[in-house]
């Protein structure tokens, strides 16, 4: 047999073999592509596992026993927003700290030495503070009281105290909360406890003028709890 003729059988040959190792990989490359293709069809079956799971969570029973009432006093405005804001989220109802002589805008001018809150400032016994009324009806079917005002010179705005004064807590739970662009909550509450009759008294709560409704539902979502 002539090397030329040899020569073309072994190029034959390797070429046959090239061509099986190549047609081998290729087989491989698909099974790994269906196979990786199997398994992102599974996603979706994980997807809707994680939202049953929300649903479920959601469906908890989170709401509170017994009736909530949310007192506030409002001067401009802001706390009369969060007040019912709080009532709604809370399935509770309401009653606004109305004084029979209501501050203007001009009373409530803290620059002015001359304006009503100021002297009532320096002058303590200026602040008993006559209100339309004190008294609210069923009052003993509250179970908490929440009681909402701003933050005047550090303090609740007094118009509370006549109400705290007039009413008794005995056998509530009782939550401030106030109003300030700046001023935190400080010791408000713990002075109108001390002027309270009686009543579990809680940590309170300080929101700014404006509060986001996010804001208010995590601070009431947290009492249900």
């Amino acid at each position: 047999m002539s090397k030329k003729v040899i020569a073309l059988i072994v190029v034959i040959v390797l070429l046959v073999i090239i061509g099986g190792a190549v047609y081998f990989l290729n087989q491989n490359s698909n099974e790994s592509q269906n196979s990786n293709n199997q398994e992102g069809v599974a996603e979706p079956n994980n997807e809707n596992n994680n939202t049953l799971v929300a649903e479920e969570n959601n469906g908890e029973n989170t709401e509170t026993t017994g009736k909530t009432l949310v007192v506030y006093f409002s001067a401009q405005g802001h706390t009369e927003e969060v007040a019912h804001k709080i009532a709604e989220n809370l399935g509770g109802d309401t009653f606004e700290i109305v004084p029979k002589e209501e501050y203007t805008s001009g009373d409530l001018d803290w620059t002015d030495n001359n304006s009503r809150v100021t002297k009532e400032y320096e002058d303590e016994s200026l602040r008993n503070t006559e209100l339309v009324s004190t008294t609210v009806d069923n009052w003993e079917e509250y179970d908490t009281v929440i009681i909402g005002y701003p933050i005047w010179w550090g303090i609740a705005a007094w118009p509370v105290d006549t109400f705290v004064k007039a009413n008794d807590f005995n056998g509530k739970t009782v939550i401030p909360f106030c109003t300030s662009a700046s001023s935190g909550l400080g010791q408000s509450g713990e002075l109108l406890a001390e002027e309270a009759n009686g009543g579990n008294w809680q940590e309170g709560q300080r929101f700014r003028s404006n509060p986001s409704d996010s804001d208010i539902k995590s601070w009431t979502d947290s009492l249900k709890n």
